[in-house]
């Protein structure tokens, strides 16, 4: 039988993305077993500590058992935290080490929306593709600037790594999860009980942009003021750097430095921004 570890990390965190993986692996093991099989998976809330409280300790969690207790698992799935990443890192020190240290051992880890924080911090996702959720791209690339972000993808799948997009999207994973470890025909079963939709790849379509203006380069920041100001007109790139008194080569490298994003791939998502929002009123 394998090993599952749902990790219960210290602080707070996304209880939704415990508690589903939770109930949609347990409801996967047993119509596994149902169909003459043994349970696939023992299922198993890990945590730095016996019990973390969540929503100001409304809610609390105890897990079956302790880091330090597991000797072999798996599969490792991290769930989303909140958006006091340091706060999370800080207080998960321990927790990094063991990720590291069961993935060498043969362990596959998958990351919940922000979750990809924690593992990002281990060093595994180094030279690998991520997703997480889009309203984090700008503090995650400038974190991890090693780490290929593809926060348009639903699910990326490397070398035994996976995570995904945000919010309720870690129900796909899940059943792409499912899908992987068990069979398609089990997987399509749970999507239906669970009415999870197993068609959809890509978030862009959720995305809200936020402008990527974290960052304390002046110029640039005049840059992107102005291309949100004047979106609708004729601009010409080369213009707004002679007018902020910048070489266009270099104006392009501290732009694309500090929004992850050349000055016209800049303006088109502006445009594409204006456009739904236009759209929706």
């Amino acid at each position: 039988m394998k090993h599952l570890s749902i990790i219960v990390p210290n602080g707070e965190n996304n209880l939704s993305s415990i508690v589903g993986s939770y109930k949609i692996f347990s409801r996967a093991n047993a119509l596994w077993k149902e169909k003459g099989n043994g349970d696939l998976f023992k299922i198993e809330l890990v945590g730095v500590t016996g019990q973390v409280d969540f929503h100001g300790g409304l809610f609390s969690v105890n897990t079956h058992t302790t880091i330090s207790r597991v000797q072999k698992t798996d599969l490792i799935i991290i769930p989303s935290l909140n958006h006091n990443y340091e706060q999370a890192l800080n207080e998960n020190g321990q927790l990094l080490n063991w990720l590291v240290k069961h993935y060498k051992e043969g362990a596959s880890i998958a990351s919940i929306c922000t979750g990809a924080f924690l593992l990002a911090a281990t060093g595994l996702l180094d030279g690998k593709t991520c997703s997480t959720h889009w309203s984090a791209e700008t503090e995650f690339r400038q974190r991890f600037p090693e780490i290929d972000l593809k926060t348009d993808k639903l699910i990326t799948d490397e070398d035994g790594i996976y995570t995904n997009g945000g919010a309720f999207s870690f129900l796909n994973l899940i059943i792409y999860l499912i899908e992987k470890y068990y069979d398609r025909q089990l997987a399509i079963y749970c999507a239906k009980v669970f009415q999870i939709d197993m068609d959809r790849s890509f978030q862009s379509a959720f995305s809200i942009f936020n402008g990527h203006k974290k960052h304390s380069d002046k110029e640039v920041y005049e840059a992107q003021v102005y291309l949100e100001s004047n979106y609708q007109d004729k601009i010409s790139i080369g213009d707004l750097s002679d007018k902020l008194h910048v070489g266009r080569r270099n104006f392009d490298r501290r732009f694309i430095s500090a929004t992850g994003l050349t000055p016209l791939e800049y303006l088109q998502r502006v445009k594409v921004e204006a456009a739904g929002y236009s759209s929706s009123k």
